[in-house]
């Protein structure tokens, strides 16, 4: 299937699912938005990169206008419905500000597999215990999915991006499993050395090797 959306690009991953809240500032994505809420219809968030607009992107769709401010900023929620890939970007739609995209959806498995993700639920419960953060998720663990978990398994952008161009549930699981693995050790190794500075200038207690045989 082939579309014609209008997009927002931003330097973030939106998942299929997710809740995102925006503040919007910008004359042309006020005019994007308000365009959008009258209609009915979603708009595209693409990824932006260190190199520009990134090939995919999601289609997200604006569930509430939370505040209209005097000077037309607005408070925006939305929530991520599907991957897009963009096949042409348009440039600006005539009479409007904003710009628009050509994308095509691709097919994408997204059943969960609760038993591999209460696994990688641990990890994440460790990683952030190890970072002393705070996190309940709200999701069932029978209904979680790769994309309740990506943002808070500590991955780079570039890394959240490689996850939203892999269509199987199982590969994304995977992804983080293999990404967990990596990154725990690491900080750990960094909260042991944290506390080895920390202990430095104490007086210590200290048993003396006995060499008398």
């Amino acid at each position: 299937m082939i579309n014609f959306v209008p997009i927002f690009p931003l330097a973030l991953v939106v998942y299929p699912g997710e809740a995102l809240n925006l503040h919007i500032f910008e004359p042309r994505y006020k005019q994007l938005i308000t365009d959008c809420f009258a209609e009915g219809k979603p708009f595209g968030i693409p990824v932006v990169l260190k190199n520009g607009i990134a090939e995919m992107g999601v289609l997200v769709q604006i569930t509430e206008i939370v505040e209209v401010y005097d000077d037309g900023k607005m408070d925006v929620k939305t929530k991520g419905l599907k991957i897009f890939t963009i096949l042409e970007i348009t440039g600006e739609i005539p009479n409007k500000l904003y710009n628009g995209a050509v994308v095509s959806y691709p097919e994408n498995e997204i059943n969960p597999k609760p038993f591999v993700s209460f696994k990688i639920l641990d990890s994440v419960y460790i990683l952030h215990r190890l970072l002393n953060v705070s996190k309940n998720f709200k999701t069932k663990v029978s209904e979680i999915l790769s994309y309740d978990i990506a943002h808070h398994a500590g991955l780079a952008l570039e890394e959240e991006y490689e996850l939203l161009g892999l269509f199987n549930e199982d590969q994304r699981l995977e992804y983080l499993r293999r990404h967990l693995e990596k990154v725990i050790p690491v900080v750990a190794g960094m909260e042991q050395l944290k506390q080895k500075i920390e202990l430095n200038g104490h007086f210590k207690a200290i048993k003396g090797h006995n060499f008398n045989s």
